[in-house]
């Protein structure tokens, strides 16, 4: 789960990474606050109660896909840059990851808890 404060961010990161100062006439300033508000303000309902989410996103919004792979592209610079520097390979779909490297596996779980600590 993408935290919400750190996943927008990272969608104005990889603006600014992009170099991108607007979007369809919508300045960037703009798209960080909308985007904030639909991420902080997501509700949904279960058997007649209404709930407000106040961690992650949404599944299945366009916005939190977008937000995911933000954040996953900079999250992952370091884990890739190991696993291609060890000969091993590394892909992913929006937060599915595959790794293929020959480490022994007490080696990989340890580096895999130190990823899941960034």
């Amino acid at each position: 789960m993408v935290p919400q404060t750190e996943g927008v961010l990272s969608l104005k990161k990889m603006l600014d990474h992009l170099k991108i100062k607007q979007v369809g006439g919508l300045k960037i300033e703009t798209i960080i606050r909308l985007g904030r508000f639909v991420i902080q303000n997501n509700y949904f309902s279960c058997n007649g109660q209404f709930y407000h989410q106040i961690r992650g996103g949404a599944m299945g919004s366009p916005l939190t896909l977008t937000v995911a792979n933000c954040y996953m592209f900079f999250y992952e610079q370091q884990i890739i840059r190991q696993i291609n520097n060890s000969g091993g390979l590394y892909f992913r779909y929006i937060d599915d990851i595959f790794i293929a490297i020959n480490w022994p596996t007490r080696h990989l779980f340890k580096q895999i808890n130190r990823w899941n600590h960034f």
